[in-house]
């Protein structure tokens, strides 16, 4: 079950990644970061509700040590986004997607860590082709221009150890619930789209001295983010709450097609053979961690 809801959050998440690039340049990176939390908001709240009623309620209330670690993951998520959106106008949409890919490692390292948790031989081979996938990616910028490497590449992992911190969070955060796995995934992912969509309203408004206006810029295309980052939201959270979030992450990887995709038609990006070759290995690791759920 958790394959299948990590592929479809990987394909809508490639989607919205596009969307939200396109935002970004046209409105900043600031509103493009509260979109996917303010404007996915109430497609969450709905289908929150949805499974509420229809498939069951929690049967305890969450506690403070709840909203403490999934507002952690939330303040994390905010962060590698507003990283990621950052990363495109250093590197290409390509390999700024990519190197954001490091999370999986990076999850995997602090589950192990702080939970845990323990990944099979299979598994960690999995995530280092992925790795090495990212590495490739790294070098063709180390010989395009070194001084764009350090860069791109600590910003990259930066993004990536956010987005790992996310995981993790959630999962955890979610397994402290009590009641059906996707009851406790979806209050997580409200709780978590909540808190992130009030702290950046608050600092978007501050700015620019106007509560309404994350309404006034890009409605429609922000709504087109919102509703593509609720999307993959709900399918991440629940394989999160089913499954080890490295492994979730590592098939994730899958984004990569839609990546490239998007980077070759929609932005006009050449594709280099370090990126075909780079995500080549992405998506080897991404098959070997598929046969072994």
């Amino acid at each position: 079950m958790w394959i299948g809801f990590t592929l479809l959050a990987a394909w809508f998440q490639s989607m919205r990644t596009a969307y939200q690039n396109t935002l970004s340049k046209q409105e900043g990176t600031l509103h493009a970061t509260l979109a996917r939390s303010l404007f996915g908001l109430p497609f969450v709240l709905f289908y929150g509700v949805i499974c509420w009623f229809l498939i069951g309620p929690l049967s305890t209330k969450p506690d403070l040590y709840f909203f403490l670690i999934a507002g952690a993951g939330a303040v994390a998520q905010i962060l590698a986004t507003y990283l990621m959106l950052y990363l495109f106008k250093q590197a290409s949409f390509t390999s700024g997607t990519l190197f954001a890919k490091t999370e999986a490692l990076l999850a995997a390292l602090l589950a192990a860590t702080f939970l845990g948790d323990h990944l099979s031989w299979g598994a960690w081979l999995a995530i280092a082709i992925g790795v090495l996938g990212i590495a490739i990616l790294s070098f063709k910028h180390n010989h395009k221009k070194s001084s764009l490497v350090d860069k791109a590449s600590l910003i990259g992992l930066a993004c990536g150890f956010c987005f790992a911190i996310t995981s993790v969070s959630a999962g955890y955060a979610s397994s402290m619930l009590d009641g059906p796995v996707f009851t406790r995934a979806a209050f997580t992912l409200v709780y978590v789209l909540a808190l992130q969509s009030v702290l950046l309203w608050g600092i978007q408004s501050y700015h620019e001295k106007s509560l309404l206006i994350p309404f006034k810029k890009a409605v429609l295309l922000s709504t087109k983010v919102g509703c593509l980052s609720a999307l993959g939201s709900i399918g991440w959270f629940t394989a999160f709450s089913l499954i080890n979030p490295a492994l979730v992450k590592t098939l994730g990887q899958i984004e990569v097609i839609g990546t490239l995709y998007y980077s070759k038609y929609r932005f006009h990006e050449a594709l280099s053979k370090q990126e075909w070759i780079g995500g080549g290995l992405i998506i080897l690791s991404v098959v070997i961690v598929a046969l072994l759920g």
